[in-house]
């Protein structure tokens, strides 16, 4: 708590100082030589809109007396001509400034935000000019000047609101690089988050399919401990029923580490994500993708159809697999087409890549797990597990996908149709996930 009040009372001190140096550059618009514009006045405002939390009322006293104190500076250089009292009453009334305009200030703080630019602006002006019409009473009381000018008092205004509102407009171009900032900041959160969330959704498929596998070894080893047993091979007997102990175990672990995996995303907020969200970040990630492969890929979009859907999560998964095995299938320079459209109560999903392209003969097997056609430098296989994912997350929801290959133009087309109806409803049990959080 301690640090957190000095930390405020240097704050404080750094606008007064700030605004009191700053108020020396001055121009004076009128014949009369009692008001002077300075920079001061913006500078103050300016802090005040940056800082809200700061207890206006005392930052605008400390000011004030900044103010006071460094525009008596002048006693120093005409000390022959007036004395120092008589500097600082001359500059008293400038101090009362920034407490007037504090006050005014005070009245609209923590709600800056809140108000419209415009209104903002006008209530402000009302504040400087007011603020102004008081140090020139007190210069009037003090140094017997007349205050009472209507000339001047337009001018005032007019000063008063060009000031507000270019102060306003250099605060709200600093508030909206900011916003900026944070959604720049946020989208990168959000890209991170569903990179993961598409990657997680793809692992627990196949868990629960190796789960499905588990139990059917299990069955199987059970019903050959039995055949053993009953053909009075005991000690075979023992030794399968072991192993089949062993899987159980293993399968029961799986269930452990299945339901954690589940729980993660039962745990998630139930949104709602539109297709042209989910083509942005699928184009975004598979272009930063492309340029850390030092591939010049250029992926191309058209969307007709528009909806929102909850399954966001498998829909991202497919796109991205397909897209990102585009890309590694062209070599240096390429073009990715990726096409979303709507037919007969269907979403269709087209990925065009100018890659090598795939023999008619191997159509058939590249959804096949461990089939693969790319190779690194060294000739070692990828894992070739991408296709044969994205198979089966299609056909988990009911859709279908198919492979074209052009050899005149050389590309290679996958088309994923999708029925409509498993996109845009709130949840999906197929078995696998259950995402109806409501």
């Amino acid at each position: 708590m301690q640090n957190v009040v000095k930390s405020e009372r240097l704050q404080m001190l750094i606008i007064a100082m700030a605004t009191a140096i700053s108020a020396q550059f001055k121009i004076n618009p009128f014949s009369h030589d009692f008001f002077r514009i300075g920079l001061g006045v913006s500078i103050f405002l300016f802090f005040l809109l940056l800082m809200p939390h700061l207890p206006y009322v005392k930052t605008g006293i400390l000011t004030g007396i900044a103010s006071m104190i460094v525009q008596s500076g002048d006693w120093i250089t005409h000390v022959h001509s007036f004395t120092l009292m008589e500097s600082l009453r001359n500059n008293v009334a400038a101090g009362c400034y920034y407490v007037v305009f504090a006050i005014g200030m005070s009245k609209v703080q923590g709600r800056t935000n809140e108000l419209q630019p415009l209104i903002l602006g006008g209530y402000i002006a009302v504040i400087d000019f007011f603020s102004n019409e008081t140090e020139l009473l007190l210069r009037g009381v003090f140094i017997g000047t007349n205050a009472f000018y209507l000339k001047e008092w337009f001018l005032i205004l007019g000063i008063a609101v060009v000031r507000s509102y270019f102060v306003i407009g250099l605060y709200n171009s600093i508030a909206i690089n900011q916003m900026r900032s944070l959604h720049a900041e946020q989208e990168k959160r959000m890209e991170q988050m569903l990179n993961i969330n598409s990657g997680l959704y793809g692992e627990v498929f196949y868990l629960k399919k190796a789960m499905d596998t588990i139990e059917g070894i299990t069955a199987d080893s059970y019903d050959l401990y039995r055949n053993l047993k009953r053909d009075q091979l005991d000690s075979y007997g023992l030794r399968t029923l072991r192993i089949a102990q062993q899987i159980h175990e293993v399968k029961k672990d799986s269930q452990r580490i299945l339901a954690g995996l589940l729980k993660l995303f039962d745990s998630e907020v139930a949104v709602n994500m539109s297709l042209s969200e989910i083509l942005h970040f699928v184009v975004k990630g598979n272009q930063e993708y492309s340029e850390m492969l030092k591939k010049k890929i250029r992926i191309e979009t058209e969307l007709t159809v528009h909806l929102e859907t909850s399954e966001y999560v498998p829909l991202l998964t497919i796109m991205n697999n397909l897209v990102a095995n585009a890309v590694e299938a062209i070599e240096k320079y390429g073009t990715i087409g990726i096409q979303m459209f709507e037919k007969d109560d269907d979403m269709y999903l087209i990925i065009t890549d100018s890659g090598k392209g795939i023999p008619d003969t191997k159509k058939e097997l590249i959804f096949e797990p461990g089939y693969t056609t790319k190779y690194n430098e060294e000739g070692i296989a990828a894992t070739g597990i991408g296709l044969s994912h994205v198979r089966d997350i299609v056909h988990s929801m009911g859709g279908t996908i198919t492979i074209a290959v052009s050899e005149q133009a050389k590309e290679t087309q996958f088309i994923v149709r999708l029925p409509q109806t498993i996109l845009i409803k709130e949840g999906r049990v197929d078995g696998t996930f259950d995402h109806n959080r409501r």
